[in-house]
């Protein structure tokens, strides 16, 4: 039985859902703005995260949020994190995967989590201590053993560009053991696709805290591990991610780690 916490998100999340679909014929008219380099938002951002707000502030009108396009509102313990669009980038350009996501943080905990695919209608929801769910299907993490075999989920970093040869040359080590890599430019889908075990393992360099709020938390109830490229586990405040069951992500934290800068492996 879903939690109250999560029943709201995901209301929330599918009204965020049909904001966004409903848009998708329009690409062409919408107004964007390049945040920075290569660092787009649309309308449908803005208006997708309004209907999330709206939802969450009727039922908990006392907590904060953390919200990509408008920034942090209130104080407390309790905090909502909010990716109103995951995957901007696809979606702008018609390439059919994005998702919502929307994470409750206590004392910068995730305790609860829904991460909404609005295309395929799969609704991937966790809550602390009670497991991860596609659809109200529970989800566990794959059972890989090595990074032999494995399929592996990564984002390259197109907000710190400098970290590029150090993420080529981790990527090629990696590909020297796993059967391939994949980049699908949404990296809290990623997560979800580790937590039901459609990918084994998960690596990605500056992510935001509204990217891997609650993907971060399907992974941990689904039986899985995650960490920063140094092995620390939590959500890590560089935005550097490992995650997948315990092996793959001791796999990747020690293959990553013989190619990140020092840089990279900071707390």
């Amino acid at each position: 039985m879903a939690r109250p916490h999560v029943t709201i998100a995901a209301r929330a999340a599918r009204s965020a859902g049909n904001v966004i679909l409903r848009y998708m014929n329009r690409i062409d008219g919408l107004n964007i703005v390049e945040k920075q380099q290569m660092d787009f938002v649309s309308e449908v951002d803005k208006l997708a995260e309004a209907e999330i707000i709206k939802e969450l502030r009727r039922a908990y009108p006392d907590h904060a949020i953390l919200a990509e396009e408008s920034g942090a509102t209130g104080k407390g313990p309790l905090t909502w994190v909010i990716d109103p669009l995951d995957g901007t980038h696809n979606y702008l350009r018609g390439i059919p995967h994005f998702c919502v996501s929307i994470a409750l943080l206590e004392k910068g905990v995730p305790i609860h989590a829904v991460v909404f695919d609005p295309l395929r209608d799969e609704l991937y929801t966790a809550s602390k201590g009670d497991g991860s769910y596609l659809n109200d299907r529970r989800m566990r993490v794959g059972k890989r053993e090595n990074l032999g075999g494995a399929m592996i989920a990564t984002g390259f970093p197109f907000r710190q560009r400098e970290h590029l040869a150090a993420q080529l040359d981790m990527t090629r080590a990696i590909l020297g053991q796993a059967e391939d890599i994949r980049r699908s430019g949404s990296a809290a889908l990623d997560l979800a696709y580790v937590a039901a075990g459609r990918y084994d393992g998960y690596f990605e360099i500056g992510l935001k805290p509204w990217d891997m709020a609650a993907g971060v938390l399907l992974v941990h109830e689904a039986g899985g591990r995650y960490c920063d490229f140094a092995g620390r586990d939590g959500i890590p405040e560089s935005g550097n991610l490992i995650a997948g069951n315990l092996n793959v992500a001791k796999a990747l934290t020690d293959a990553i780690g013989q190619h990140a800068t020092p840089g990279l492996l900071k707390a």
